[in-house]
């Protein structure tokens, strides 16, 4: 009876322990909630009394004996201490309580200024923060969707293109004294300017002739045709326009003066894949390097198809989708969602060349892609928990040996970097949403169609990893694949 009766003590304590506490919620937009919390006077008052009985017995003042000094000494001596300490543990068990009486289902930490807060002399303690959450939305339907599956038969042309495209990608790039030539390279300056203002330069570039040059912030279409017939020494002019997601708001849209000086051009030599070379390869024999082609390929059209897929269906769940999303967020995510996007292309066996081409689109349009992938996110999270969709351990063993072999690494390297780099979380989402993707597809009606290529890749873009409107302030993603984007330049 003994035990009971202190176990139940130990519960009104609990209970008198907890906080009065009026909570006001406001909704600026669908995934803001500004939060007023009053914590009542008589809750100040006795965490202050606890922080003074703890501190009586130990409280040093000259002229006392340790633990001697009056009790009003004490609370005037050391007011300050007290009340910051007070002030810490209120807020704690205030957030706390928050948290468990509103499901706010948050996606950032609680923004408010812990200086800006003080103890009252009289009255109740106020403090207001700002909190960004997963919108409140109807759930779209999502079982028995009609999709379109687009398929493709790899043949031998197919393996022996992506062969060639190896060869080139490895091969080296010699000096010609003749005029540039469609697929050539050429070495030269890039110099931007706006209105006799230089936005930017960047020396001793090596681009390929290829349609279009692609920025981080812009894109040069008909570059080929500009290009082909320059000669060293030549030089080339063409206009570009900023993107509105420029993180240069004032170059936004603006036309952009972009002029090429010409060093040299240069013409590539493929890797001959001799047996000597397959064997530094790992690879025995000409067989054997189609096989493993193959398989590349397979991978990449695997990862094709997906997309195919995940665009049908999260067009559909997102066909009601009308709230706002802030740009602040919108900015804030984009990294993760580069990241992202760096992964899943990583894991398919993407080269850095395509890599760079998808980043550079993303970049250009920022905020369009941003809120169109965080509004699939939420959604697909939603259907994940509905299913209890967890990532397991094997999940990102897998996720994480494919990248290692993209990047030719040790995939604890991989994994030490982006435990590093704080990139586990946004591998977790994309393994989820992968599984919500399968979840939904087993459940939908297909047709058949071919699967459509067409694109931008590093087949007809060139991917230059520079803003035209100057250097962006933010760290993006880089690549990071062992796979180089252009051959090195062994003349």
């Amino acid at each position: 009876m003994a035990s009971d009766t202190t176990n139940d003590d130990a519960v009104d304590q609990d209970e008198k322990a907890k906080l009065s506490l009026e909570i006001q919620v406001e909704e600026p937009s669908a995934c803001q909630r500004h939060v007023t919390v009053t914590v009542a006077r008589e809750d100040v008052d006795r965490y202050l009394d606890e922080a003074y009985d703890e501190l009586l017995p130990k409280a040093e003042v000259p002229g006392f004996r340790p633990g001697r000094a009056p009790r009003k000494l004490v609370e005037g001596r050391f007011r300050d201490q007290v009340h910051d300490q007070v002030k810490g543990s209120l807020l704690l068990d205030s957030m706390t309580q928050v948290n468990e009486e509103k499901d706010f289902s948050a996606i950032s930490e609680p923004d408010f200024k812990f200086d800006a807060i003080d103890i009252p002399d009289e009255g109740p303690l106020t403090f207001e923060f700002d909190l960004e959450v997963r919108p409140d939305f109807k759930m779209p339907e999502y079982k028995g969707l009609k999709l379109e599956r687009p398929t493709k038969e790899l043949n031998d042309a197919d393996v022996e293109k992506r062969i060639e495209d190896y060869q080139n990608r490895q091969g080296s790039l010699e000096k010609v004294d003749e005029p540039a030539k469609a697929g050539d390279y050429v070495w030269v300056d890039l110099k931007f300017s706006h209105e006799d203002t230089v936005l930017a330069e960047y020396a001793e570039e090596v681009v390929r002739i290829v349609e279009t040059l692609s920025f981080e912030d812009a894109e040069l279409t008909g570059f080929e045709k500009l290009m082909v017939g320059a000669s060293a020494g030549d030089d080339r002019s063409a206009k570009v326009t900023v993107s509105e997601d420029s993180p240069k708001e004032s170059l936004r849209g603006v036309e952009v003066t972009t002029d090429i000086h010409v060093r040299e051009v240069k013409r590539l030599s493929p890797l001959e894949l001799t047996d000597e070379v397959l064997q530094g390869m790992g690879i025995d024999g000409q067989d054997k390097l189609r096989e493993v082609i193959r398989g590349e390929l397979e991978n990449q059209i695997g990862y094709q198809q997906r997309q195919r897929l995940r665009e049908q269906i999260t067009g559909l769940l997102t066909e009601s989708a009308d709230w706002e999303l802030p740009p602040d967020m919108l900015r804030r995510q984009a990294g993760r969602e580069l990241d992202r996007a760096v992964m899943e292309l990583q894991s398919s066996g993407f080269g850095e060349a395509d890599i760079n081409v998808h980043l550079n689109r993303l970049r250009q349009n920022t905020l369009a892609s941003t809120e169109k992938a965080l509004k699939e996110h939420f959604i697909l999270e939603r259907i994940a928990e509905e299913h209890k969709l967890e990532a397991a351990d094997e999940d990102y063993d897998r996720e994480i040996m494919m990248i290692a072999m993209s990047n030719n690494e040790n995939p604890r390297r991989v994994r030490a970097r982006m435990e590093k780099q704080g990139q586990l979380d946004t591998l977790r989402n994309q393994i989820i949403e992968r599984k919500v993707i399968d979840l939904i597809q087993g459940e939908a009606e297909f047709t058949d169609v071919p699967l459509d290529e067409d694109g931008p890749s590093s087949d007809n873009v060139m991917a230059l990893k520079v803003p035209v409107a100057g250097a962006l302030k933010e760290e993006i993603p880089e690549a990071n694949t062992a796979d180089t984007a252009e051959p090195a330049d062994r003349s």
